[in-house]
């Protein structure tokens, strides 16, 4: 139904990886490493080890740790220091083809007096990353966060984006904590230009997944063909239970396969078993 995508975040980025995702069938890769990693990424050999496996490099997700990162910060020095490091890694990653750069809108907390200034603040940031994607053929995909972060509800992402009509969204179904997924999707509509698929329990973001929490996966995806999403299906999770939750052992990428094939033909999805 869609291109099976998975997140590098958690995994070690090598040719093996790629090796790995080729055999399974996983078609896409998004980038996730931490802030000081992409300065030492041999962007050359990633870009000759997805071309060698026929693995899309369908995304970036521009780092949200490692230095005081946050385009919506009111701190005007930590706005510019944020939108300068993004648009270099925009760079760097639009010089290898990638085409997606997914943006967290903010850190947290942020109290509820300053949320306006924080929404102005990013929308700012936001139209000078827009340029900058679109001068390098590319695109923002701005990702839902949950709890006090920006971006919690789908009117809030609206708010966001519309500052320019060439931002995007991610939509990460592990995310929302006050406002029901397939509400969030059809309120969104063809705003929505990733994913970041994980299951959860509803009550904070778990990165669990799919079949392992609360998500209604049969309407979710229907939801989605409802909007004429043609994106990647894009699991973030890694290999390893994070310490939410336990499994009899490790996912393999043929795990990710499985399971998104069950979702595509509308089924529960099913559980990891020892035995497998």
């Amino acid at each position: 139904m869609y291109p099976i995508g998975l997140s590098s975040c958690g995994k070690p980025l090598c040719e093996e990886l790629f090796a790995q995702y080729e055999a399974a069938g996983i078609a896409a890769m998004e980038l996730s490493l931490g802030n000081a990693d992409y300065d030492t990424l041999p962007y050359a050999d990633v870009e000759k080890w997805a071309e060698g496996h026929h693995v899309t490099l369908w995304s970036l997700h521009l780092p949200f740790t490692g230095m005081p990162l946050d385009i919506s910060s009111p701190n005007k020095e930590i706005q510019r220091g944020t939108i300068a490091r993004h648009a270099e890694l925009i760079k760097r990653g639009a010089e290898i083809g990638i085409q997606k750069f997914v943006l967290h809108p903010s850190t947290e907390p942020i109290a509820d007096e300053a949320r306006e200034e924080h929404i102005l603040t990013a929308q700012e940031s936001l139209y000078n990353l827009a340029d900058v994607a679109n001068h390098c053929g590319a695109i923002i995909a701005v990702e839902n966060l949950p709890r006090t972060c920006l971006g919690r509800s789908a009117a809030e992402m609206v708010r966001l984006t519309e500052i320019d009509p060439r931002l995007g969204i991610c939509f990460d179904t592990n995310h929302l904590l006050g406002e029901e997924p397939i509400s969030f999707i059809h309120r969104l509509g063809t705003k929505i230009i990733t994913t970041h698929v994980s299951d959860y329990d509803m009550v904070d973001e778990r990165h669990w997944l799919p079949g392992e929490g609360r998500v209604n996966w049969p309407s979710l995806i229907q939801a989605m063909a409802a909007i004429d999403y043609r994106g990647v299906w894009l699991y973030e999770l890694g290999f390893k239970a994070p310490k939410s939750i336990s499994r009899p052992r490790d996912l393999t990428c043929e795990d990710f396969v499985t399971n998104a094939r069950e979702i595509f033909a509308r089924k529960k999805p099913s559980l990891i078993t020892a035995a497998e």
